[in-house]
């Protein structure tokens, strides 16, 4: 299974480095190939959200950071797809990329954390922290490609750096607690990521507002 998406994430970078050189694929589907890959990623964060949901002790909810703690919080983002809807396209691609930036640092530390987290479905969370590094490098590179094509905005870059230090905790009501927290963070940021490539693949193929 590991092979089969490795295989799929090293012919969508092949695919891109085929376009960067001869421009043989049109940029809608570019972005249409891009957006599947945000799609999987947020579709992998919310089951992981899910799966920690099940098994996260009360407290957890009580004492959990709230969502403006997130390290990307920081960045104004549309709040909805109106708002996303309004804004150019050379901005939105910056926004994504600096979004998918920003959780370089944090899946490394979700990945090792995952190894020895204190959960009942450790091992799932665990391959699938690794799935969403992957997707996440992937997409990274694509867009990488396609802002080089849409100008200096495009390939502007927020720094939202983590600050959560190396570790999440020595107990393991802490440990979950934190990797939940980041979780949460993650989905949030990844269907904004999703959202906005949405957004750009609708206007690249020419769709009706109301149809994004």
């Amino acid at each position: 299974m590991a092979q089969r998406r490795t295989s799929g994430t090293n012919l969508f970078m092949t695919v891109l480095c085929v376009v960067a050189m001869c421009r043989a694929v049109p940029i809608n589907e570019l972005l249409e190939r891009a957006s599947q890959h945000s799609d999987k990623l947020h579709s992998l964060s919310t089951t992981l959200t899910q799966e920690l949901d099940s098994h996260f002790p009360p407290i957890g909810r009580v004492i959990m950071p709230r969502p403006a703690m997130c390290h990307t919080s920081s960045l104004q983002t549309p709040i909805d797809k109106d708002q996303a809807l309004q804004v150019s396209e050379s901005d939105l691609m910056s926004l994504a990329r600096s979004l998918l930036q920003a959780w370089s640092d944090p899946l490394v530390l979700l990945s090792s954390s995952a190894s020895a987290l204190p959960h009942p479905a450790q091992s799932t969370i665990f391959n699938k922290i690794q799935e969403m590094q992957q997707y996440s490098k992937s997409l990274k590179d694509g867009l990488d490609v396609l802002s080089s094509k849409m100008g200096s905005s495009a390939q502007a870059i927020t720094s939202l750096p983590y600050r959560g230090g190396t570790s999440l905790g020595q107990d393991k009501i802490t440990k979950l607690i934190n990797f939940n927290f980041l979780m949460s963070c993650l989905r949030r940021d990844s269907h904004k990521i999703d959202s906005f490539l949405k957004v750009l693949r609708c206007r690249a193929a020419k769709m009706q507002p109301e149809m994004c």
